[in-house]
């Protein structure tokens, strides 16, 4: 592949990157700024009836979305890149009628069964909470439809500006109905309902988005309807071939979700906890570690979803060099971004999250070691991200389903009998979530370099390992002295996580873990490339 191709195919998957990883950015800032108000208006008791709905509804929503989305960028892509534009359409509308049958088939279910839910869990008092949150499956399959249509275009605003729309009609109506709640002098429960009724307004809001955008798109991506279409049949096949394995292996990600939360609540209890204890226990682990946990990994999902159709592309062209560049890219950017990320949660997850959650010292009391805990597991959870990608692409989607099932039964063996031990109680939960992604990511690369060249996974994370561990331990260092001669307070965690951010970049530009390449594919990159060759922190000749 010539340089000028290079950057090229590089720019393409930087474009969607950019706009995803924009977009995730402030749908997790929305997503930290509705909760810190919903764990004043509910607490951590009503935070765990919440929270508890809401990983139900999430295994209901990947079952009906997780893979679909993806088969129908990949079969769109696949399509464009044989010049079979005129079949575009007929996948879209097979693909449809998937989505509708699966939406109303896990809104059925969560309503009809949500007795029987609320048994498993041993939290009766989520009941109205789940009733609530079921008519958002049936919307959620109708957004990912669409959105997959629009990225196997590798057009990625249309999905970042409804995932916006669907964060911030979630904290307008979420935070205003729960609000009428109190006001009214309903009981924790029923406020923990109203607010997941604010969540299916906000995703009412996206469809209605996505619709429309949909409508005025189509005006663009003329089809040549005089050619042969593809029958229905046939489009079904391909779609369930590739979508089918594709869910069953996020929804073992799901599942883990899940797992953690029945393990957590009926281990607890297994110990001494009440219901309500234990409740609050878990609403503080979700509401508080997990939501810092999953920033990450949900960012990195920005890198790993234009690659699909990027790299599919690729293989449908036979291009081996362009697929071997996706493919070391993904992993250079999952390294750069992720592990600064993993060692700096680690060591400050105390002051994130008393920066965010300072009204509720309880919570972040119970939730500051658990997130230090899981800050090892960030990385690892955005490897998982980027390996099931590369697979996905191949059409490979048996081996992330295998790979999966294993890391999950390490996760409920260790959960466990982690959480049972006294001893150790709930921080078993970030152990066996360790211990379940370190699985996953080891078997993915091995069934990963089956199929296509690995790159040189040593020589990509060492360098922004050195770069990470520098920045932190030094950031680290900083904060622990001042904290004593002027006390941890905000202003000083922001100064020192942005000193880290600031020595972390400085770093990895000397020992070339961002190169030029890397900063001229972003907005303004050549102004900001210019600048940094002069005052030499990056070299004029990059490989």
């Amino acid at each position: 592949m010539q340089a000028s191709e290079k950057l090229t195919a590089q720019k393409n998957l930087f474009s969607g990157v950019f706009v995803l990883t924009l977009s995730t950015i402030s749908v997790k800032i929305i997503g930290l700024i509705y909760k810190i108000p919903m764990l004043a208006y509910l607490g951590s008791e009503g935070m765990g009836y919440f929270n508890s709905a809401y990983e139900i509804y999430a295994l209901f929503c990947v079952i009906s979305t997780a893979g679909l989305p993806v088969a129908l960028s990949v079969l769109i892509s696949g399509a464009i890149a044989r010049g079979e534009a005129h079949a575009v359409k007929r996948i879209y509308r097979a693909a449809v009628v998937i989505f509708l049958l699966l939406g109303i088939t896990g809104s059925g279910i969560m309503l009809f069964f949500a007795r029987w839910f609320c048994r498993l869990i041993q939290s009766d008092n989520a009941y109205f909470a789940i009733l609530s949150i079921a008519p958002t499956v049936f919307l959620i399959c109708v957004s990912s439809g669409l959105r997959g249509y629009f990225q196997g275009y590798q057009r990625m605003l249309p999905t970042a500006i409804s995932q916006l729309i669907e964060a911030l009609g979630k904290l307008a109506f979420g935070l205003l109905l729960a609000r009428y709640a109190l006001d009214q002098g309903y009981e924790t429960p029923i406020v923990a309902a109203y607010a997941g009724i604010g969540l299916t307004l906000g995703t009412l809001l996206s469809v209605f988005y996505l619709l429309i955008e949909k409508r005025r798109f189509q005006g663009k991506a003329l089809h040549n309807a005089s050619r042969t279409q593809p029958g229905y049949k046939s489009v079904w096949r391909a779609t369930l071939r590739l979508a089918v394995p594709m869910t069953l292996g996020a929804s073992l990600v799901s599942l883990t979700k899940l797992i953690d939360m029945t393990m957590i609540l009926r281990r607890l209890q297994a110990i001494g906890y009440s219901e309500v204890l234990a409740n609050r226990a878990y609403g503080s682990y979700t509401t508080l570690a997990l939501s810092v946990f999953g920033l990450l990994p949900t960012l990195l999902n920005s890198v790993a979803l234009p690659l699909i159709p990027s790299l599919s592309g690729a293989i449908a062209a036979n291009d081996l060099q362009k697929q071997s560049q996706m493919v070391r890219l993904s992993y250079r950017l999952t390294a750069i971004f992720a592990i600064p990320a993993s060692i700096g949660i680690a060591a400050f997850a105390t002051p994130v999250l008393n920066l965010l959650f300072a009204h509720d010292a309880e919570a972040v009391q119970i939730a500051g070691p658990l997130l230090s805990y899981l800050g090892v597991s960030v990385f690892l959870s955005c490897m998982i991200a980027a390996t099931n990608s590369v697979l996905h692409a191949y059409q490979i989607v048996n081996r992330p389903i295998l790979a999966m099932a294993i890391g999950a039964t390490v996760k409920i063996v260790s959960a466990y009998f982690l959480i049972g031990n006294a001893s150790i109680g709930l921080l078993g939960a970030p152990i066996s979530t360790f211990l379940c992604n370190l699985t996953v990511v080891l078997l993915n690369l091995y069934f990963s370099s089956k199929i296509c060249e690995i790159p040189d996974l040593f020589s990509l994370l060492m360098r922004p390992m050195i770069a990470s561990s520098i920045s932190v331990g030094i950031g680290f260092l900083g904060y622990r002295y001042f904290a004593v001669q002027m006390s941890a307070t905000a202003p000083l965690t922001l100064l020192v996580l942005g000193v880290i951010a600031i020595l972390y970049f400085v770093l990895a530009c000397l020992t070339q873990t961002i190169r030029a390449e890397d900063i001229l594919v972003m907005p303004m990159g050549g102004g900001l490339c210019k600048f940094l060759k002069r005052i030499h922190l990056i070299r004029n000749n990059v490989s």
